[in-house]
């Protein structure tokens, strides 16, 4: 699998995919998961996304279920040196049973106490890329990007990046880090995917924030910044009619998006998710797609996408589309 450095040219070396691994030990079981990253490692994969909360929201679960069941799975095959451990704090629910809104934040005491505990779970005495996982504006940023910073130094974390931030909060804490000469944020994650939602109205869950305009024209001025993108397969809406799009995907542009990827799939011999894929690791801002698989087949099928290629006119076909529409 082709490498890029990640979070700026002291961070480790990732594969062009990253594994999100949110459903493992819950709706995908041990077996079928332990599957799955066999099958991305030996593909050449060695990033492996989580998260603290990881799936709190799926009944029976708490929220200890992904971080658990990838902790098992490293310390069953002693990979823990073969791969990039990426997970989250920050949007944990402090009383079961809830959503968002009893959500851990980011304080000190809870960035502190997030990351024992996801260590713990990991079996793992570093994690190699820590998000912030949800902005929480109740906290100073210096308290959040403070303690970042210490764990940083006790060598518990590798890089650090924010997931779901506007771009002026994204630029904030990273001047910030810079005047205090602290550990920045060096990473990305927002939901992105090749249809485009409408940015008058909210994604399914109030946390989501996708990638803007603005975002792309600030990271290629960013060279130390890494876009990683999830939701990149919108959940398998662009192939599976049991997947609806939400309600923000609801324009005509998407109905003119879908008819030029699907287009572009044929005339490659490719899938739609594969275009999709290729179309967001080779355009002029790259992002690493953070995919999920619930199959070792769905997973063969994702990595055929570093075999396609879009030239130049392709991909000008591909994001003209649907713009006059919209």
């Amino acid at each position: 699998m082709l490498r890029r450095r990640i979070g700026g040219p002291s961070g480790p070396t990732a594969g062009a995919l990253c594994l999100g691994t949110l459903p493992f030990g819950s709706t995908v079981d041990e077996k079928t998961s332990f599957a799955i990253l066999d099958r991305f490692v030996e593909a050449g994969g060695n990033l492996i996304d989580t998260a603290n909360n990881y799936v709190f929201w799926h009944p029976g679960t708490t929220g200890d279920e992904s971080e658990a069941t990838v902790g098992r799975w490293l310390a069953s095959r002693r990979a823990r040196d073969e791969v990039l451990i990426s997970t989250k704090a920050g949007a944990r629910p402090t009383v079961p049973g809830t959503g968002l809104e009893t959500a851990e934040g980011l304080s000190a005491t809870a960035i502190r106490k997030a990351a024992r505990e996801s260590l713990r779970r990991l079996g793992t005495d570093r994690i190699d890329l820590y998000w912030a996982h949800v902005e929480d504006r109740s906290v100073p940023l210096e308290e959040t990007l403070g303690t970042l910073d210490e764990l940083v130094l006790a060598g518990q974390v590798g890089i650090l990046g924010c997931s779901n931030h506007t771009t002026w909060r994204t630029e904030r804490a990273r001047a910030l880090a810079r005047a205090r000469g602290w550990t920045g944020y060096t990473c990305v994650q927002q939901r992105y995917s090749y249809l485009q939602p409408r940015f008058d109205m909210g994604l399914p869950e109030s946390a989501h924030v996708h990638v803007t305009p603005e975002l792309l024209d600030y990271v290629r001025d960013e060279p130390d910044l890494t876009v990683m993108a999830y939701s990149s397969l919108l959940s398998g809406a662009y192939t599976r009619a049991d997947k609806p799009l939400a309600a923000a995907y609801d324009h005509p542009g998407t109905a003119s998006r879908l008819a030029v990827l699907r287009e572009v799939a044929a005339e490659l011999g490719a899938t739609p998710n594969q275009v999709v894929l290729s179309w967001l690791l080779g355009g002029d801002v790259p992002v690493m797609p953070i995919v999920g698989a619930s199959s070792v087949e769905q997973l063969d099928e994702i990595l055929g996408a570093l075999d396609v290629k879009l030239t130049p006119d392709t991909r000008e076909r591909l994001d003209r589309a649907g713009l006059s529409a919209s």
